[in-house]
C-alpha cells in the first residue's frame, strides 16, 4: 500500500515526501468573536509569538524542505505589523503566498503594500450576506461594510477575488443571497464552508450544526445557482464543503497525517494540522528543533503515519489507504481516544455519536445569543445593545 503519490513505505511506516503546504499561523489575536473559530479555546494563554526573525527562519527552512505554498493565517494575521516583511521574504524564497483574512484592519494602502511585497492571493471571509447577522457573529458593528470595501479593494488591485463564508444553522438559509452578493462583487472563487467541528465550533456544535433538511436545501440552491451561472457564462466557481458529520465515510484528513501539510502555530509549535494541538501528543517546537528534524524525525509527526498504529476496524479495512482512518482530532473529540476510527465512518463502533448529533440538529433551538464567543466581552456588548 502507498499512502500518497509522493510517499514511499518502509516495513511499518511511510517515508514522507516534503511538506508541500506550509500554514503560518502568525498570531491567535483577532478583533472578531466568531463562535466557530478554529483557534484553541485557550488561545489567550498563547502569547509568546515568534519574532520576525524566527518566522523568517521558519519560512526559509520550510522552503528548503520543499514547501511551495504558504498561507498566512491566525487569528487575524493583519495584527502583525511585520506582515509585509514576511510576505517579501516569502516572495524572495519562491513561495506562492496566500493571505487568509477577515478584512478587518485591511485598507487600500495595505493591499497595495502586500501586492508590492509579492503577495499572490488574498481570501476575505464573511459571516453572512446581510449586515445585521454578519456583524452579530463577528462582534463588530462595522464589520460588514469593511469587508465589502476590502473585497472590492482586493479585486481592484488585480487579485483574484476569493471569498469565504462559514455556513451554519444561522446563515444556511441565506445561500441564494450569499451567492448573489458574491456575484455582485465579481468574485472568482467562493468557498461555502459548512462548519467543521473543532475548536470553538465543537464547543458550540449544538447551536451551529444545521439539520439534514437545511443542508439538503442549501445544496439544492447551490447546484441551481451553479447552473444559472453556467447559463450566464459566468466564470465564478462555487465550492460547497459538506460537514463531515453528514458523511458515511471519513475524509482523508489533510491528505494523511504528516503527508503534505505543516502548520506552525504562533508560539512555534509545529503541527500536522491546525487542530492537532488538542491531542494528548507532545509536538515539537521550531525554537528547539529544525523544521527538517520536526518533519522527518519527531515522534509527534510520525505518530499516525502509516497504518501500524491502526486498531480495528481500520486495520483490516480495504479503504485505509484512501482515508487513513479519518480525522484523528475528530476521533479524539468524539470518543476520547485519537487512535479510534473516525466516528464519521459507518464501520466505527462510535458512529452512533454522529447519528445522535444529527438527530439533535433536527431539533436544536439555540439562538445566536446562546452561543459561546471567543471574545466574550464583545458578544455581551453586542447582544445587550
Amino acid at each position: 500500500m502507498t499512502q500518497a503519490s509522493d510517499t514511499t513505505m518502509t516495513a511499518d511506516r511511510p517515508i514522507p515526501g516534503p511538506p508541500l503546504w506550509l500554514l503560518a499561523e502568525v498570531t491567535y489575536r483577532c478583533p472578531l468573536q466568531c463562535p466557530y473559530c478554529s483557534n484553541p479555546l485557550d488561545f489567550a494563554d498563547s502569547q509568546n509569538e515568534l519574532s520576525t526573525e524566527e518566522w523568517v527562519s521558519v519560512l526559509r527552512q520550510g522552503r528548503a524542505l520543499g514547501a511551495a505554498q504558504l498561507g498566512f493565517s491566525g487569528g487575524e494575521p493583519l495584527v502583525r505589523p511585520d506582515l509585509p516583511e514576511l510576505i517579501s521574504e516569502a516572495r524572495h524564497l519562491g513561495y506562492y503566498t496566500n493571505l487568509i483574512t477577515s478584512g478587518i484592519g485591511l485598507n487600500e494602502t495595505k493591499v497595495e503594500a502586500f501586492r508590492d511585497a509579492g503577495l499572490d492571493h488574498i481570501q476575505v471571509s464573511f459571516q453572512a450576506s446581510d449586515p445585521e447577522l454578519n456583524n452579530a457573529v463577528a462582534g463588530s458593528r462595522k464589520a460588514f461594510e469593511q469587508k465589502l470595501a476590502m473585497a472590492r479593494a482586493v479585486k481592484a488591485a488585480g487579485y483574484p477575488m476569493v471569498l469565504n463564508f462559514v455556513i451554519h444553522r444561522h446563515n444556511i438559509h441565506q445561500m441564494n443571497d450569499i451567492i448573489a452578493l458574491c456575484d455582485q462583487l465579481g468574485a472568482d472563487y467562493v468557498e461555502l464552508a459548512t462548519c467543521q467541528y473543532y475548536g470553538w465550533a465543537f464547543h458550540n456544535r449544538e447551536g451551529l450544526m444545521p439539520s439534514a433538511s437545511q443542508l439538503e436545501a442549501a445544496e439544492r440552491e447551490v447546484n441551481l445557482y451553479r447552473q444559472r451561472l453556467a447559463d450566464a457564462g459566468s466564470a465564478m466557481k462555487l465550492i460547497f464543503v459538506t460537514p463531515d458529520y453528514y458523511e458515511e465515510r471519513p475524509k482523508a484528513c489533510m491528505n494523511g497525517w504528516g503527508s503534505l501539510f505543516l502548520t506552525v502555530a504562533p508560539d512555534g509549535t509545529a503541527l500536522p494540522c491546525h487542530s492537532a494541538r488538542i491531542l494528548p501528543i507532545e509536538f515539537p517546537n521550531t525554537r528547539e528543533m529544525s523544521l527538517k528534524s520536526i518533519w522527518y524525525d519527531s515522534p509527534g509527526f510520525n505518530h499516525y503515519r502509516g497504518d501500524s498504529w491502526m486498531p480495528e476496524p481500520c486495520r483490516s479495512c480495504d479503504e485505509k489507504g484512501k482515508d487513513f482512518g479519518g480525522c484523528r482530532c475528530q476521533a479524539y473529540l468524539l470518543t476520547g481516544n485519537a487512535d479510534n476510527a473516525d466516528p464519521v465512518c459507518d464501520k466505527s463502533v462510535h458512529h452512533d455519536r454522529i447519528l445522535a448529533a444529527r438527530r439533535a440538529a433536527d431539533h436544536a433551538t439555540a439562538g445566536l445569543e446562546d452561543l459561546s464567543y471567543r471574545n466574550v466581552r464583545n458578544s455581551r456588548l453586542f447582544f445587550r445593545g
